[in-house]
């Protein structure tokens, strides 16, 4: 039987052997060429360095050789600017091969640069969605010539697109450029470990699915399934300790595996400058990384990280997604991430050299820290991985894309604008409510049956060159931090607001700085060096997500005795013994807990999940306050419910579960909501907030009423 090597290009064979010197391709490698060579779909997975690039680009240059391709005929397309920067040095020489380019195009391509990529088009292409949208609505782009010869795109970290509406926005951009070039277009999903596959795949596929030949490429992964289990157990080197505060894991850390090149993850921005600032204070090497410094400040902490050995560099989800920043020992993860997925990406980034092993260090802050660590190792043990679930309804994605159509292409015919998207649901005409909805507000206008871009539009987007249109998350404002010309990053207004006694000082890149001046015009903000102190802060108009049914449930069982399969210190096993105590009186092997104190705090804990106990709010209306905040872990009742009540009517409300109400604030953070109805904007929040199974499972469940106060 023919290896999978042998069906490539000579000459890419040729540099395969002798110029990178591998004595043959990986499992992966080799297994993907034969359907991507025939122009099939595919979902490539791979653990982190798994080669995913090659076994996607190597059959593709393949292709390009063989069938004589020209133009711009690839698009490479990922989630993150610092992981196009860090692919371009290898797919330029991958390409050089055959005499071929690639070249870079993102928001800090300079235009220069983009002008000398639009006379010599190269053959590949390293973007994002947005950019790839913002050379769709440019006058300055001639889209039929530069995309008119594409014909194969490449999706890097393909579930960080699917589970947000990134998601949806680049599978309506590849739509369009199908259109653009006259094909379907062969699409390349690039993956981690990921609980759904064939899911995911068919998701991708956007209106190919069920048309075009399919296939999920994975032969160095064991199968896995969302809620189900795989068969083998996963390997590496695991322990979880528990420090208490952030300046005691500064001690640890400092501590640690001195000489070793340490990458460590933190899920907040300040936290990630207040861990910086304490490791610096201890004389030990570190460097940052968070989406809040300047790309200069990124780019230069990660090429010294890479320099080092004796060094850390504490980050963001950032360094999660694939950048290279050398030759890792060890990783360290304070707290815990929010999924399966995120960790095994993290601790992917360790093990890449011969005789080493996979290995992640969790050092717990808190009480609340240690037990959603502890419960998310239990479901890495079990196999268990999340599945990646887009975000339903995206209607006000569907807006923006009528809006960025009509820049496309100046005038749409009012019954042909659905031909753009190929059928692809929801950008159908099933939108035809949202597109009489911009007409009547004036969004779009209409005339002799041409839609085209309306005041309201120019009004609300129409500055620089519709640049707000073209990002599907809305942004709160920063301010840019200068230190004389050299920018250091960005921060929240609320700093530079906020009463303070002395000199105003911030934390940014691991520095205290002393704020000079503020330009509260252009937003900017000057600075000079401090010797210490200092806040960081950073807002978000993200609604909250809190945690999922499945890992809060597995952080039930935690309290219920289950210890996670790896190492326990003796600080994380003490700790762990006074969390079980404590919860003695919330949690139960065969149900849910209702507890009063007797002082009015009536509490129901489900151990449900954020999304539920949203929805399940919602649902228990009459026994619920919806003012009322929740948590992952619980719902507060009204101090007047008894046990009776309670019963009846959460048996009853099994079969009338409803989604949760939207807030105004909540409304405010969708970007786009207001080129909806209002209704349509409240509709696609409350589905996203919904987990109506999870809901419907804990109705099911029996509920231990330990005390209720006497009426």
């Amino acid at each position: 039987m023919t290896s999978g090597a042998e069906l490539l290009h000579p000459v890419v064979l040729h540099h395969v052997v002798n110029s990178l010197q591998w004595p043959a391709l990986r499992p992966l490698q080799e297994a993907a060429v034969q359907p991507l060579l025939g122009g099939e779909d595919a979902l490539l997975l791979a653990p982190t360095a798994g080669g995913k690039t090659e076994a996607a680009v190597f059959p593709l240059l393949s292709r390009m050789a063989q069938e004589n391709w020209s133009g711009t005929s690839v698009l490479y397309v990922c989630p993150l600017k610092a992981l196009l920067n860090n692919l371009l040095p290898r797919l330029e020489a991958y390409t050089a091969w055959l005499g071929r380019r690639t070249a870079l195009w993102h928001g800090d391509v300079t235009m220069g640069r983009r002008r000398a990529i639009l006379r010599e088009r190269p053959d590949i292409l390293l973007t994002t969605p947005e950019s790839l949208e913002s050379m769709l609505v440019s006058t300055a782009v001639d889209h039929d010539t530069f995309f008119g010869q594409l014909q194969a795109i490449v999706v890097d970290e393909v579930h960080a697109f699917a589970g947000d509406d990134r998601g949806w926005h680049l599978l309506a951009v590849l739509e369009r450029l199908s259109r653009v070039a006259g094909r379907p277009l062969q699409r390349i999903g690039l993956s981690a470990t990921v609980g759904n596959p064939d899911e995911l795949l068919a998701w991708l596929q956007g209106s190919g699915r069920g048309k075009r030949s399919a296939r999920v490429v994975a032969p160095d992964l064991p199968p896995a399934a969302g809620s189900s289990m795989s068969t083998s157990r996963p390997v590496g080197e695991v322990e979880l300790d528990y420090v208490g505060s952030v300046h005691n894991a500064a001690k640890v850390i400092a501590a640690l595996h001195q000489g070793q090149k340490r990458l460590v993850f933190c899920d907040s921005r300040a936290l990630v400058e207040d861990l910086g600032q304490r490791l610096r204070a201890l004389n030990v090497t570190t460097f940052l990384s968070h989406a809040s410094l300047s790309v200069d400040e990124r780019r230069r902490a990660e090429e010294a990280f890479a320099q080092e050995r004796d060094c850390v560099i504490v980050a963001t989800s950032t360094l999660e997604l694939g950048i290279d920043v050398g030759d890792l020992d060890r990783v360290i993860q304070i707290n815990a991430p929010r999924s399966v997925a995120a960790f095994l990406q993290r601790i992917g980034r360790t093990g890449r050299r011969p005789g080493s092993s996979r290995n992640c260090l969790f050092l717990a802050l808190d009480g609340e820290g240690l037990l959603h660590a502890a419960g998310l190792l239990n479901l890495w043990a079990q196999g268990w991985v999340e599945a990646i679930v887009p975000p339903p309804e995206p209607r006000h994605i569907v807006a923006q894309q009528l809006l960025a159509l009509a820049l496309q292409r100046h005038r749409v015919g009012d019954n042909l604008w659905s031909q753009e998207w190929n059928g692809l649901t929801p950008f159908d005409k099933s939108a035809d409510v949202i597109v009489r909805h911009l007409v009547e507000h004036g969004y779009l206008d209409v005339d002799s049956g041409m839609l085209f871009i309306g005041p309201e539009t120019e009004l609300r987007f129409g500055r620089r060159h519709f640049m707000d249109m073209l990002a599907v998350f809305t942004a709160p404002p920063q301010f840019t931090v200068l230190a004389g010309r050299t920018e250091i990053g960005r921060t929240d207004p609320a700093l530079l607001t906020a009463k303070v006694l002395g000199p105003r000082l911030l934390l940014l890149g691991g520095r205290s700085w002393r704020v000079t001046f503020i330009d509260w015009k252009r937003r900017r903000c000057f600075v000079e060096p401090a010797e210490g102190g200092g806040k960081a802060l950073w807002m978000t108009n993200r609604s909250p997500q809190g945690l999922s049914y499945r890992m809060v449930r597995a952080m039930r069982d935690v309290l219920l005795g289950a210890d996670p399969p790896v190492a326990l210190t003796g600080r994380a096993a003490t700790r762990l013994a006074a969390l079980r105590e404590d919860a003695t009186p919330v949690v139960h092997p065969a149900g849910t807990v209702v507890v009063g104190d007797g002082d009015g705090e009536v509490r129901w804990w489900t151990w449900a999940g954020f999304r539920a106990n949203a929805t399940l709010i919602s649902t228990l209306s009459e026994l619920t306050d919806a003012s009322q905040r929740y948590d992952d872990a619980s719902i507060r009742l009204r101090a007047d419910v008894d046990g009776p009540t309670l019963r009846a009517v959460m048996a009853d409300a099994i079969e009338r579960v409803c989604q949760p109400e939207v807030s105004d604030k909540a409304l405010a953070g969708l970007k786009f909501s207001a080129a909806l109805p209002e209704r349509l904007a409240v509709a696609t929040l409350a589905a996203r907030l919904a987990d109506i199974p999870a809901a419907q499972a804990v109705l099911a469940e029996p509920a231990r009423v330990t005390y209720l106060p006497i009426p």
